[in-house]
């Protein structure tokens, strides 16, 4: 019952494509040791693995490694798989259990790789790595990006590394030269580097070009308005069409030579542009190519360009109005090409650097600054009757791209209406203190007025029946009384008047005097009073 059989160690299970290997040591010094292994598959989100079962290609095996291929289907499940040695009827303990999740520790395979040498350029065609395989680790092969590594067949070869399509073309070699490339497959988004294909070497051939080619082929777009432009060196007659392809396409394994279309409106033109605006689409991306035809309907290929839009896209300056309140500087902005662009503004997510500063012959005026996101901003702190420039620039962190500046607009600020508004409160004040002075004083001299028109002027008179009163004429405590001057009257006398007795006369004389005493207090009185005594005279004397 004793045990003499040591465990395999080191259990490792390597994984490329669908091809698995499993490896171990063993360190015993056992001879005609066998080495057999079991699996376990746990389904997903079970705890609980299937019964342990034989695992095919590794029964009875005499080397340490095996391959078991066939055994395993689901590659995104969990499997356990352990190993023993054996001799005849005598087993060793299972070796620890090695847990896996297939498609976690797969390596993607080799691609395969043509070449093919025409016209001084190397075309390439790549296939996926687990091509014409009916069981595939990599369900999506156009999810495959493909890096190619070349260098030229001598002693001190440059290596060279380029991203390429399955079919694309390599160009810019020298001709009549041996080159050799390999090619590696790579999941950008699972950060996964597959092996290197075997390297496969070919020589260049020397180009010919046609005089009537089109050459220097570039794109020049500013505000999603895309133009193409080409040189022509041929001095007859060329014509040229303008073809584009669907970025995509090249994406795909299929020859898609025959899926260029023409670029509406350039199409038989003998111009050296064309405004191919109308065929883009902002979330894609495109090739395009100039295809000249000389007067013998001979035709030649351009090199092909490619367009991404929003990266080859410049930015052009935004457009900026300007306006003063009382305290804040107004900037209102127009987004590059102009508020109907919305391709502009939607995909750039611009923002807005405003440079601003005060214009005068001091160039030495510092320039300030100002980000916004917003089309409308504002700058406070302005000096008044002061000329304030301004001019505004467009970026977008994004895609790390800014526009020129705008063209500077100028305004000039509002005086300064602070000085006014001190005059105003100064003479307010002044009015106020000299309202607080003048008052008392006006009251202190209407009071000496009622005093003195009291005193000189009074207003009041004594009545008629204390007229004459102790034969002491009422007067101001005061002052002294001055005669008030009365009218001399004088009496004709009538041969009746001789008749008048002496003493009634003398009582007339005596009643006169009395009133006219009383005229010191009214005049109106005395006049009334001569005339009744004269009026009663008369009466009398009649």
């Amino acid at each position: 019952g004793q045990i003499n059989l040591k465990s395999p160690q080191d259990i490792q299970v390597y994984v490329v494509n669908t091809n698995f290997t499993l490896r171990w040591n063993y360190t015993g010094n056992d001879t005609d040791v066998t080495f057999s292994a079991e699996y376990q598959w746990v389904e997903s989100f079970e705890t609980n693995g299937t019964e342990w079962k034989e695992l095919p290609g590794c029964q009875k095996v005499t080397c340490m490694e095996c391959d078991f291929s066939s055994a395993i289907t689901k590659y995104c499940d969990e499997h356990h798989v352990r190993v023993r040695a054996e001799r005849g009827e005598e087993v060793s303990p299972w070796s620890s259990i090695f847990v896996m999740v297939p498609y976690s520790i797969a390596q993607i395979g080799p691609p395969g790789l043509k070449l093919q040498s025409t016209n001084g350029v190397i075309k390439i065609k790549v296939s996926p790595p687990e091509a014409n395989q009916v069981q595939k680790m990599w369900i999506d092969e156009t999810s495959f990006k493909y890096n190619l590594v070349f260098w030229e067949n001598s002693s001190n070869a440059e290596f060279r590394s380029l991203s390429i399509f399955p079919n694309d073309i390599i160009d810019d070699l020298a001709p009549h030269t041996t080159y050799c490339f390999k090619v590696q497959a790579t999941l950008y988004l699972d950060t996964q580097e597959g092996l290197f294909s075997p390297i496969h070497c070919i020589k260049t051939t020397r180009k010919v070009s046609d005089p009537f080619c089109a050459t220097n082929v570039s794109i020049l777009a500013l505000n999603m308005k895309f133009h193409l432009h080409w040189n022509n060196q041929y001095k007859q007659y060329v014509s040229y069409n303008v073809q584009y392809l669907l970025g995509y396409l090249k994406a795909y394994y299929e020859d898609y030579s025959e899926k260029w279309l023409n670029v509406p409106g350039c199409e038989n033109i003998t111009d050296t542009q064309c405004n191919f605006s109308s065929v883009i689409n902002i979330d894609g991306f495109y090739y395009l190519r100039v295809q000249a035809m000389n007067e013998y309907n001979k035709s030649c290929l351009s090199n092909e360009v490619k367009v991404d839009p929003l990266r080859i896209n410049e930015i052009g300056p935004p457009g900026v109005k300007v306006d003063i309140s009382d305290v804040l500087l107004h900037i209102q902005i127009s987004p590059p090409g102009g508020p109907e662009n919305k391709a502009m503004r939607d995909h750039y997510d611009l923002s807005y650097w405003i440079l601003y500063w005060k214009h005068s012959s001091n160039n030495e005026e510092e320039v300030k600054m100002k980000a916004i996101k917003q089309t409308i901003g504002t700058v406070s702190g302005l000096t008044p009757s002061t000329l304030y420039c301004v001019k505004v620039q467009a970026f977008s962190q994004a895609y790390n791209k800014s526009s020129h500046y705008s063209k500077e607009e100028c305004i000039k600020t509002h005086g300064d209406k602070i000085l006014p508004l001190i005059i105003i409160a100064t003479f307010v004040t002044a009015l106020v203190a000299v309202l607080l002075v003048a008052t008392p004083l006006i009251f202190a001299l209407y009071q000496a007025y009622n005093k003195i028109k009291y005193v000189f002027f009074p207003s009041c008179q004594p009545p008629l029946n204390i007229e004459g009163f102790g034969g002491q004429l009422l007067s101001s405590p005061y002052l002294s009384t001055t005669e008030e001057p009365i009218e001399n009257c004088s009496i004709i006398e009538t041969i009746i008047m001789e008749e008048v007795n002496q003493t009634g006369f003398k009582d007339y004389e005596h009643s006169k005097q009395s009133s006219r005493d009383s005229g010191n207090y009214s005049n109106d009185d005395d006049t009334s009073g001569s005339k009744t005594s004269v009026g009663t005279l008369e009466k009398e004397i009649v």
